[in-house]
């Protein structure tokens, strides 16, 4: 099944923190923070076409973490088919291989995101993605803007929420805008997630008591372009700049959430 995005609300509200089911429970692990390996990431790594449906396009991949990393292909263009390709760089503590998150882990990342094509469709999109592990029934978290919808959102796993156009414009390839993403530990000792946009926050989305992101899911970013059979020409890029991640205590919740 190939990984087309379509994003659709799961949940609504405005000025409220939201919890929705999850299917997997895990003990919470002890409140210090047992893991505490997010500040060994050091480095990135990057796996180039994780979705491969157009294998003759060219692909492009620099690697200055945490300066910048640069994911790029051009003639993405099949006539027999396909749907897209795909690039993914992952946060990494050695060098080789994608960091694996633990249930308490709590992080705080945040990189800027420019993406430019030679033409706005079909669909070139870039941003976080977040591995699901069996944490919710709602797929990898992915947190992205796009070139066709103009989407500023976030949609999977336990969370959905739309940034564009209510609370950031709607964003247009070749400009450059701040994401973040937070897992951290809220106030009533549920897990956590929170977002921003260029500084603009989204609610608090909890875990049900006792559930998290579980042990094993990697923490990425990625670009997606989809195929065009009929311009031979059909590129894009996503530059990934001032690449950052560092670990957080527990009650973290940003002040400015909506």
């Amino acid at each position: 099944m190939k990984n087309q995005i379509k994003t659709q609300a799961t949940a609504t509200g405005i000025k409220i923190k939201t919890s929705m089911v999850t299917l997997i429970g895990l003990c919470l692990a002890a409140a210090s923070g047992a893991y505490a390996q997010v500040s060994s990431i050091n480095s990135a790594v990057i796996t180039p076409r994780v979705i491969d449906d157009i294998p003759g396009a060219m692909g492009t991949y620099l690697n200055k973490y945490p300066g910048f990393i640069s994911l790029s292909e051009a003639g993405v263009s099949q006539a027999s088919g396909g749907f897209a390709d795909r690039d993914v760089w992952f946060f990494s503590n050695d060098g080789a291989s994608a960091y694996q998150f633990q249930n308490n882990d709590y992080f705080s990342a945040s990189f800027s995101v420019t993406l430019t094509d030679k033409a706005d469709s079909p669909r070139k999109e870039a941003g976080f993605l977040f591995s699901n592990n069996g944490y919710s029934p709602y797929g990898d978290l992915q947190f992205i803007v796009d070139s066709d919808g103009h989407e500023v959102v976030q949609f999977g796993g336990i969370s959905f929420w739309a940034f564009a156009p209510t609370y950031v414009p709607p964003y247009f390839t070749g400009t450059t805008i701040r994401l973040g993403m937070k897992y951290f530990q809220a106030k009533d000792g549920n897990n956590a997630f929170q977002f921003s946009a260029n500084g603009i926050f989204s609610p608090v989305f909890e875990f049900d008591p006792g559930f998290g992101i579980g042990n094993g899911n990697t923490l990425a970013g990625y670009f997606q372009i989809v195929n065009d059979p009929a311009d031979p020409n059909n590129a894009g890029t996503a530059v990934f700049s001032g690449i950052n991640i560092i670990s957080v205590r527990r009650f973290q919740q940003s002040n400015d959430s909506q």
